[in-house]
Protein backbone atom coordinates (compact mmCIF):
# COMPACT_ATOMS: atom_id res chain seq x y z
CA UNK A 1 0.00 0.00 0.00
CA UNK A 2 1.47 3.35 -1.03
CA UNK A 3 1.72 6.31 1.31
CA UNK A 4 -0.67 9.18 0.78
CA UNK A 5 1.41 11.93 -0.80
CA UNK A 6 -1.24 14.62 -0.34
CA UNK A 7 -1.28 14.90 3.47
CA UNK A 8 1.50 16.34 5.59
CA UNK A 9 3.62 13.91 7.56
CA UNK A 10 3.57 14.44 11.29
CA UNK A 11 7.04 14.24 12.77
CA UNK A 12 7.47 12.77 16.23
CA UNK A 13 10.49 13.28 18.40
CA UNK A 14 11.75 10.04 19.89
CA UNK A 15 11.75 11.54 23.39
CA UNK A 16 8.01 12.27 23.17
CA UNK A 17 6.91 9.12 21.31
CA UNK A 18 4.32 7.06 23.15
CA UNK A 19 5.21 3.68 24.54
CA UNK A 20 3.93 0.54 22.87
CA UNK A 21 0.33 -0.54 23.35
CA UNK A 22 1.36 -3.61 25.37
CA UNK A 23 3.57 -1.55 27.68
CA UNK A 24 0.76 0.99 28.18
CA UNK A 25 -1.76 -1.73 29.05
CA UNK A 26 0.71 -3.39 31.43
CA UNK A 27 1.34 -0.09 33.24
CA UNK A 28 -2.41 0.57 33.54
CA UNK A 29 -3.05 -2.93 34.89
CA UNK A 30 -0.26 -2.50 37.43
CA UNK A 31 -1.72 0.82 38.68
CA UNK A 32 -5.20 -0.73 38.91
CA UNK A 33 -3.98 -3.79 40.81
CA UNK A 34 -2.00 -1.63 43.24
CA UNK A 35 -5.07 0.49 43.96
CA UNK A 36 -7.29 -2.55 44.39
CA UNK A 37 -4.69 -4.14 46.68
CA UNK A 38 -4.71 -1.00 48.83
CA UNK A 39 -8.52 -1.12 48.89
CA UNK A 40 -8.46 -4.74 50.05
CA UNK A 41 -5.96 -3.85 52.77
CA UNK A 42 -8.24 -1.01 53.94
CA UNK A 43 -11.25 -3.32 54.06
CA UNK A 44 -9.37 -6.05 55.97
CA UNK A 45 -7.91 -3.40 58.29
CA UNK A 46 -11.38 -1.99 59.00
CA UNK A 47 -12.77 -5.45 59.77
CA UNK A 48 -9.81 -6.37 61.97
CA UNK A 49 -9.88 -3.06 63.81
CA UNK A 50 -13.60 -3.30 64.51
CA UNK A 51 -13.32 -6.93 65.71
CA UNK A 52 -10.45 -6.07 68.05
CA UNK A 53 -12.43 -3.14 69.45
CA UNK A 54 -10.36 -0.37 67.91
CA UNK A 55 -11.26 3.25 67.46
CA UNK A 56 -14.48 3.86 65.50
CA UNK A 57 -12.81 6.83 63.80
CA UNK A 58 -10.06 4.60 62.37
CA UNK A 59 -12.67 2.05 61.24
CA UNK A 60 -14.67 4.82 59.56
CA UNK A 61 -11.63 6.20 57.75
CA UNK A 62 -10.67 2.74 56.50
CA UNK A 63 -14.23 2.04 55.29
CA UNK A 64 -14.43 5.37 53.48
CA UNK A 65 -11.05 4.67 51.87
CA UNK A 66 -12.27 1.22 50.79
CA UNK A 67 -15.36 2.80 49.22
CA UNK A 68 -13.52 5.64 47.42
CA UNK A 69 -10.52 3.68 46.13
CA UNK A 70 -12.39 1.84 43.32
CA UNK A 71 -13.22 5.18 41.69
CA UNK A 72 -9.63 6.37 42.05
CA UNK A 73 -8.35 3.04 40.68
CA UNK A 74 -10.50 3.30 37.56
CA UNK A 75 -9.52 6.92 36.94
CA UNK A 76 -5.83 6.09 37.38
CA UNK A 77 -6.11 3.04 35.12
CA UNK A 78 -7.74 5.08 32.36
CA UNK A 79 -5.26 7.94 32.58
CA UNK A 80 -2.72 7.93 29.80
CA UNK A 81 0.85 8.96 30.25
CA UNK A 82 2.00 11.55 27.76
CA UNK A 83 5.59 12.52 27.42
CA UNK A 84 6.55 16.13 26.99
CA UNK A 85 10.05 17.48 27.07
CA UNK A 86 8.96 21.11 26.85
CA UNK A 87 10.48 21.63 23.42
CA UNK A 88 8.09 23.51 21.14
CA UNK A 89 8.62 24.00 17.45
CA UNK A 90 7.78 27.46 16.20
CA UNK A 91 5.13 27.95 13.58
CA UNK A 92 6.09 30.48 10.99
CA UNK A 93 6.62 31.20 7.38
CA UNK A 94 9.07 28.69 6.01
CA UNK A 95 9.96 30.87 3.05
CA UNK A 96 11.36 33.75 5.08
CA UNK A 97 15.08 33.65 5.86
CA UNK A 98 16.01 33.51 9.51
CA UNK A 99 19.02 35.81 9.10
CA UNK A 100 18.69 39.23 7.59
CA UNK A 101 20.95 40.21 4.74
CA UNK A 102 23.69 42.54 5.79
CA UNK A 103 26.79 44.00 4.32
CA UNK A 104 28.99 41.34 2.79
CA UNK A 105 32.11 40.44 4.68
CA UNK A 106 35.35 41.04 2.80
CA UNK A 107 37.90 38.35 3.16
CA UNK A 108 41.60 38.50 2.52
CA UNK A 109 42.74 36.14 -0.19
Amino acid sequence: MARDQHGPDDAFRITTAASSRNADIAARQKRYLLSMGLRTACFIGAATTSILGGSPIVVGILIVAALVLPYIAVVMANATHTRDDGFVLRDGAHQQPELLAGTPVERDT
